[in-house]
């Protein structure tokens, strides 16, 4: 889910590391118990990674998948799964009747003003009905610090495309837990990234996600300038082990709202 930017996702580089990026759609997916009536939302169902252990945990529920990108879309319909995929943003989208579950993994991040947000969300969905979110949690990092450091340095005069980023967790207790039962925790998930002729693990991680915003400020030759400058600053964070991979502390934030 990427609102405002000019150029769609690339499903194949964004998929490189698609184990990595399943693991937390699926915890967040173990921790939601029973739901009531309605349907279940895929919400940013980006190229439906997670359409098919949805349909399993909930197999006579319509799944209805949600994303701005047509590209994902039309990614996630050959798998079968979905009764129904909406191209919408997510800020202006609303649902035909009230969902049973509104399961959103890695997406919302791409949203601002989230204090208006999630309770527009939670407000959605029927009663009983559950709000199940996982956000990266790793803009403090230095593998999502390095590109900004690197853009300003490089280009002083320019100003990216906005930034993914969320809130304190805290906030989200304060925003969300009078609006029902919530529970909220952090995980933070040590990655091994597989070693890359082609550059820097954690380049490859993060430049299909949190650096788009900064890749698509720029031109062709530009854009190859800071991808140059963020390898040279990431190697010394993340130093390659014996065999050309690395160890990648991320942090995500997760929360499921069970609404009264």
């Amino acid at each position: 889910m990427t609102p405002g930017q000019t150029q769609d996702w690339n499903p194949e580089a964004y998929e490189r590391f698609r184990g990595l990026r399943l693991q937390p759609a699926l915890d967040l997916l173990a921790r939601v118990g029973p739901v009531p009536d309605g349907s279940i939302v895929d919400l940013g169902c980006g190229a439906g990674v997670m359409a098919g252990a949805l349909r399993q945990r909930y197999p006579d529920r319509p799944l209805i998948g949600i994303d701005n990108s047509q590209t994902m879309l039309e990614k996630a319909a050959p798998t079968g799964e979905y009764a129904e995929l909406q191209a919408a943003d997510v800020s202006d989208w609303q649902p035909g009747s009230p969902p049973a579950m509104i399961y959103s993994n890695a997406a919302l991040q791409w949203l601002g003003d989230h204090t208006a947000l999630m309770p527009r969300l939670a407000a959605m969905l029927a009663p009983g009905g559950v709000l199940a979110v996982q956000m990266p949690h790793q803009n403090p990092a230095a593998s999502h610090i390095g590109w900004g450091t690197a853009f300003q340095r490089l280009f002083p005069n320019k100003v990216p495309q906005d930034s993914p980023g969320i809130l304190p967790a805290e906030n989200y207790f304060d925003l969300l837990s009078d609006l029902g039962e919530l529970n909220l925790w952090q995980t933070e998930y040590v990655q091994h990234l597989a070693a890359s002729p082609e550059g820097h693990p954690v380049r490859h991680f993060t430049q299909s996600t949190y650096a788009r915003p900064y890749l698509l400020s720029l031109d062709q030759d530009d854009q190859q300038r800071l991808i140059a400058a963020y390898e040279s600053d990431i190697a010394q964070a993340y130093p390659l082990r014996s065999d050309g991979t690395c160890l990648m502390p991320f942090r995500r934030l997760f929360f499921t709202l069970r609404v009264a």
